[in-house]
C-alpha cells in the first residue's frame, strides 16, 4: 500500500482548508469536495476563496491531489434551454475552481436522455463538453462519471465513456481544421478523462471481481482493458453498494456492509493499473456524516 493515494469526500464548511485538515483527521491523504451546496444553482464569486491558506494546509499535511464534485442538478442532456444553460455555467464555475485550487479535475454526473435513448443525446452532451472545455482554463480538467443507470442516467455503460471522449477529441481536431488559434488536440485529450464509481458499476453489471457474478456477468477490468480507457481514468470513487448486482440502483454503503464481495474489492484495487489511480471514498460513514477514519481504515487494509 505504500505511496498510495486515498481519501475522500469532506466538508468544506468554513473554508477551503477545512476540508484538508477534515480529510486529515480521518487518515487520508487526497480529498474530495463540493465548490457549493450541490442541490442549489447559486455559488459565490470565485474571489471569495481563501486558496493562502488552503495551498499552505495541502502542503503542511501532505494532502493532495484535490478533486471537485459537481452538483446534482446537471444535465447535459436536457430538452431544456434554461437548464441547460444552467448546467453549462454550473460546470463552467467548477472548471474555473478547479483551476484556482490547482485542482485535478471536477467529477461530473452527466444527467439523463429521459427516455429518449443514449443515441438521440450523445452529440449534444459532446457539444456540450466541448464548448465547456473551450470556455474554460486550459490546466482546468473534466472528468465524467459512470453512473448506476436508474432513471435513464447516462454512462452507465462503460461504451458511453469511451464514445464521448473520442467524439470530443474528433470535435477538436475539427475546430483545428478550421480556425488558426491555439486550441490544442493534446490539450484537451488531457483535459477530459474519467472517474470510475464501484457502487455504480456494480449496480449496472459490472463485477469487480473476476469470478461470475450472473448470468450477465462483465468483468469491469476487462472492459476498460477493451475499451481502452486506463489512460482516460484519473480517479476512483469507492463505494460499497445497498442494492444486489445488476439492481440499476445508486445507494452507497460503507465498505465492507454492502453487497459487494470483499474478495472483489480486494482483487479490483490492487490490479496493476489501479496503483497510482486516486481512491475516494464517498460513503455514509459510521454516523451517518459522511466518510469516517473507519472507513479509511477498512480501504487501506483491502489495498495491503
Amino acid at each position: 500500500m505504500q505511496n498510495r493515494k486515498i481519501g475522500a469526500h469532506v466538508s468544506a464548511s468554513g473554508g477551503l482548508y477545512k476540508a484538508i485538515e477534515r480529510a486529515n483527521e480521518i487518515g487520508a491523504n487526497c480529498v474530495q469536495l463540493f465548490s457549493g451546496s450541490p442541490r442549489v444553482w447559486k455559488r459565490k464569486d470565485l474571489s471569495e476563496f481563501d486558496t493562502t491558506m488552503l495551498f499552505s494546509k495541502q502542503k503542511e499535511l501532505s494532502v493532495d491531489p484535490i478533486f471537485t464534485h459537481s452538483m446534482y442538478l446537471i444535465n447535459l442532456a436536457s430538452e431544456k434551454p434554461e437548464l441547460l444553460e444552467k448546467s453549462f455555467n454550473a460546470l463552467k464555475y467548477d472548471l474555473e475552481f478547479d483551476s484556482l485550487i490547482k485542482g485535478s479535475g471536477i467529477i461530473v454526473h452527466l444527467g439523463s436522455h429521459l427516455g429518449r435513448g443514449w443515441e438521440a443525446v450523445r452529440e449534444q452532451v459532446a457539444q456540450q463538453i466541448i464548448s465547456l472545455l473551450e470556455a474554460t482554463p486550459k490546466d482546468s480538467t473534466f472528468l465524467i462519471e459512470n453512473s448506476a443507470g436508474q432513471n435513464g442516467k447516462l454512462c452507465s455503460k462503460l461504451e458511453e465513456i469511451r464514445w464521448l471522449i473520442n467524439r470530443v477529441d474528433e470535435l477538436s481536431k475539427e475546430k483545428i481544421d478550421v480556425s488558426s488559434d491555439t486550441f490544442s488536440v493534446e490539450l484537451n485529450k488531457s483535459r477530459l478523462g474519467w472517474c470510475f464509481d464501484t457502487c455504480h458499476a456494480y449496480a449496472a453489471g459490472y463485477a469487480l471481481g473476476k469470478e461470475p457474478k450472473s448470468l450477465y456477468f462483465k468483468s469491469v477490468l476487462e472492459e476498460i482493458t477493451r475499451l481502452k480507457l486506463w489512460d482516460d481514468l484519473k480517479c476512483v470513487h469507492v463505494n460499497d453498494s445497498r442494492d444486489d448486482f445488476g439492481s440499476g440502483r445508486d445507494r452507497h454503503e460503507n465498505i465492507g456492509f454492502g453487497n459487494i464481495p470483499t474478495e472483489d474489492f480486494k482483487y479490483f484495487l490492487n490490479y496493476k493499473e489501479v496503483l497510482e489511480i486516486p481512491l475516494l471514498l464517498e460513503v455514509p460513514g459510521l454516523d451517518k456524516n459522511g466518510p469516517d477514519a473507519h472507513n479509511i481504515a477498512i480501504l487501506k487494509d483491502y489495498c495491503k
